[in-house]
């Protein structure tokens, strides 16, 4: 995770205590106050409301983090409207009220917006009178606190009460800003998101027009002489492509990754020859196990590019997946001409050298951002010592599901 995202999950962990702590002291008083009988085993009235406070937050956090919009408002506002005991509640964004909880909405929720668009010039928190005419209302204040993102205010928290109060204004902020701190994390993700997908783009992008044209070439060179095998070359390619293009999901088997891999050696097989020797071992429980696209095969690619492209010799390529435990292991191991460990630091760093590996740094940064540092690829290389890719890919990790529509099959 980056360090922004550490940041901001700090941040949340701050406002959460502090939330939970001060809101939780405030009704413990008042629950102590109107005689409540001790439970033993659950502490004191002070500590009970405070757990009863960080489990109903925790419980409005899931929605919040899917960002501000009106099933994801109307989700949280309940748990939100608990978490402060308010008689009403409502969250909006800066045009419209996007949930309302409690009564008195039927007239409250149409004159609501004026007075938070008063908020959204000033960007400060409000306690106002709700003037209601209704005197059987018990809306007769409410403090409008913001909701604030990377963007500025994004929309509103308001709290009613039946009377003014200096303990509801400062709670409200409190939960205002812990709302804000989701939605900054909601923003993280969706940039996550955003900067995974432009980097499976760019590894799209950099998958070689060079090494099209000449599987191409030598599909055709295969047309007259052996006709079968250019048509299975062909449907290899178009298996290939269709798979390095395809345009859903961010993850998927490592089957399908090492399936894609196959046909991508069997293309470069009917280029180079008797000159590319292949070897794999893969242990079939490891197959199942969720991957981030196109993780293995740009280190392939990389391996033949400077195994054979690069040597006129012939190159041996070894890729072995294997299980070890909560993780499977997986090497990509050349015999080519290798690297000199001081570029391929600064190709890791993100610096374009004149013999960039292709994908290196992509695939790195992306196993880094899924399962964190420990995780990048541990790479052993030497000018003339071929090279050796390790990577350690987590056989679980929340969030990270295969979404892969191409029917699994064995390497």
């Amino acid at each position: 995770m980056t360090g922004t995202g550490l940041a901001a999950l700090a941040a949340a962990g701050a406002v959460l205590l502090a939330l939970g702590i001060a809101l939780g002291i405030a009704l413990g008083r008042l629950t102590a106050r109107r005689g409540a009988r001790p439970d033993l085993d659950l502490g004191t009235p002070v500590e009970r409301a405070t757990f009863h406070t960080l489990h109903t937050a925790s419980l409005a956090a899931p929605p919040l983090r899917a960002g501000l919009t009106e099933d994801t408002a109307r989700k949280a506002a309940r748990r939100l409207r608990s978490l402060l005991g308010t008689e009403a509640l409502c969250l909006t964004d800066r045009a419209s009220v996007l949930a309302w909880d409690g009564p008195g909405g039927d007239h409250h929720e149409q004159r609501v917006m004026v007075r938070v668009a008063e908020m959204l010039d000033s960007g400060r928190s409000q306690s106002v009178h709700t003037e209601c005419e209704d005197l059987e209302c018990p809306l007769r204040w409410a403090v409008i606190a913001p909701l604030t993102g990377e963007e500025g205010v994004l929309g509103a928290l308001v709290a009613y009460g039946s009377r003014e109060s200096a303990v509801l204004v400062r709670a409200a902020t409190e939960v205002a800003r812990w709302v804000s701190v989701q939605l900054e994390l909601a923003e993280l993700d969706r940039s996550r998101t955003r900067l995974i997908e432009a980097e499976i783009r760019a590894l799209r992008a950099q998958i070689s027009p060079h090494f099209i044209f000449n599987s191409l070439a030598a599909i055709a060179s295969f047309v007259r002489t052996d006709p079968e095998r250019a048509r299975e070359l062909l449907l290899e390619f178009a298996d290939f492509t269709r798979y390095s293009f395809r345009r859903h999901g961010d993850f998927t088997t490592l089957a399908d990754e090492l399936r894609s891999i196959e046909q991508y050696l069997a293309l470069a097989g009917a280029r180079f020859g008797d000159r590319l020797k292949v070897t794999l071992q893969v242990a079939p429980e490891v197959l199942p196990v969720t991957v981030p696209f196109l993780c293995l095969q740009p280190l392939v690619e990389n391996a033949v590019k400077h195994g054979l492209e690069d040597s006129r010799n012939e190159c041996r390529v070894t890729i072995a997946a294997r299980d070890a435990g909560a993780e499977a292991m997986v090497t990509i191991e050349d015999d080519g001409v290798g690297m000199d460990p001081a570029v391929l630091r600064r190709i890791l760093a993100g610096e374009r050298t004149q013999n960039s590996g292709i994908g290196l740094s992509n695939v790195d940064e992306r196993m880094r951002q899924v399962y964190g540092d420990e995780h990048g690829l541990v790479i052993e290389t030497g000018i003339g010592a071929g090279t050796k890719i390790t990577i350690r890919i987590p056989k679980y990790r929340a969030g990270v599901h295969s979404s892969s529509g191409r029917r699994a099959t064995g390497a």
